[in-house]
């Protein structure tokens, strides 16, 4: 595991915990402001910024190359002087003997500088089997031509995700979501992501258990509004289907994202991506509000009528959406996507541990002891090479 796969663990965590957090401050939002279409659009729309800060960046990375690149000339000068049978022959750093030592990996074997009668040999060997193969980088019409294709399913996503929690209560909805993983492992190994071994279907098999355990349990807190069995049955089932559809639609973007972002985010640079993905939402998809309010999964378009939400919404919207998400997509490239996804499957136990302190929730043994599995599930897939290795499946 080397550093980047170690941090794309660290930016699981902070992901969790920032999404466990802009999870309840969302159901807060929505006893005053019920609208997740305006939610998500806000905090979608908000990764946007992300375009000027990479271009920004680029141009700090180029005149920074630049300046090293005007300086090593200056330092390679006058060119290096090798005698050879008392004659002066110049040689430039970039050719040896007529030798190009551009763009291959060189192998110095041997050399010998003898002055005098006895000629001067070097022996130069190219070393192809360690040329490392790298993802070749999309170029910036390719990089967002691919984010616009990906963007729709982001947004839905996010939406999803958003609209479940007006339905129900955020453990109810992370367990949902966290069915993802096995979404995640279908597509992975349909599109060619992601290979299978045993002990990978197993985490999966561990999580997907613990995550139907807590469904099974049961949860109760003493500040849920009191509305009939019927009422509570239409929420629920409401707020089931749209986190179950949440899960596909997360498994489907984890597994693209990756696909054309390559193995360690080399193929493409995630911060692009996402400014994309903002943009095309900014622009293309602010109409989809009435749709849904023909769905009746919208109420009445209405803006806020308090500062406070006003601010809240842009705070949770740039917590919630612009860093997180970014941090997540970070953690996918840099990890795998199914580590990723069981990852997130950590925000049930967070939920629960959030609820029981700022509601007053209750769980029963089986539902705690499904948010354990849960946690065993995402330890099992981290080490899942090393498993496999050790037991040779």
């Amino acid at each position: 595991m080397g550093w980047k796969y170690n941090a794309g663990l660290l930016l699981i965590g902070t992901v969790v915990l920032i999404w466990v957090t802009s999870a309840e401050v969302t159901q807060s939002i929505f006893t005053a402001y019920r609208h997740p279409f305006v939610l998500t659009y806000l905090g979608v729309s908000l990764m946007v910024i992300y375009l000027p800060v990479a271009a920004a960046k680029d141009w700090i990375y180029v005149w920074v190359t630049r300046r090293f690149s005007t300086r090593q000339k200056l330092a390679d000068s006058p060119l290096e002087i090798i005698s050879l049978k008392n004659s002066v022959v110049p040689v430039s750093p970039s050719k040896v003997n007529g030798v190009s030592l551009r763009g291959t990996e060189l192998d110095l074997q041997h050399s010998i500088f003898i002055n005098g009668n006895t000629e001067h040999t070097i022996e130069l060997e190219a070393d192809n089997s360690k040329v490392s193969k790298k993802s070749v980088a999309l170029t910036p019409r390719d990089l967002a031509k691919h984010s616009f294709y990906i963007a729709p399913l982001w947004f839905f996503n996010e939406y999803l995700s958003n609209a479940a929690l007006a339905y129900t209560s955020v453990a109810s909805t992370t367990i949902l979501s966290s069915t993802s993983g096995l979404f995640t492992l279908f597509f992975g190994a349909l599109l060619g992501q992601d290979s299978l071994n045993v002990s990978k279907i197993v985490a999966v098999f561990v999580s997907i258990t613990g995550v139907f355990m807590t469904t099974l349990g049961s949860t109760w807190a003493a500040d849920e509004p009191q509305v009939s069995s019927a009422q509570a049955m239409e929420h629920s089932i409401t707020g089931d289907i749209l986190g179950l559809l949440s899960a596909v639609s997360y498994g489907l973007f984890t597994v693209l994202l990756k696909k054309f972002a390559g193995k360690e985010g080399e193929g493409a640079d995630v911060q692009k991506v996402f400014g994309y993905i903002g943009l095309f939402t900014l622009v293309a998809l602010w109409w989809l509000v009435w749709p849904l309010t023909a769905l009746h999964l919208e109420p009445t378009f209405s803006v806020p009528t308090s500062l406070k939400i006003d601010e809240v919404l842009i705070a949770n919207g740039f917590v919630g959406s612009f860093l997180s998400d970014y941090f997540w997509a970070l953690s996918v490239v840099w990890t795998t996507p199914l580590v990723a996804t069981l990852g997130m499957s950590l925000t049930i136990p967070l939920a629960m541990v959030a609820d029981m302190f700022i509601h007053g929730r209750y769980f029963s043994a089986i539902y705690v002891l499904g948010s354990v599995q849960v946690f065993t599930g995402f330890m099992i897939a981290n080490l899942s090479e090393h498993i496999t290795q050790k037991l040779g499946v």
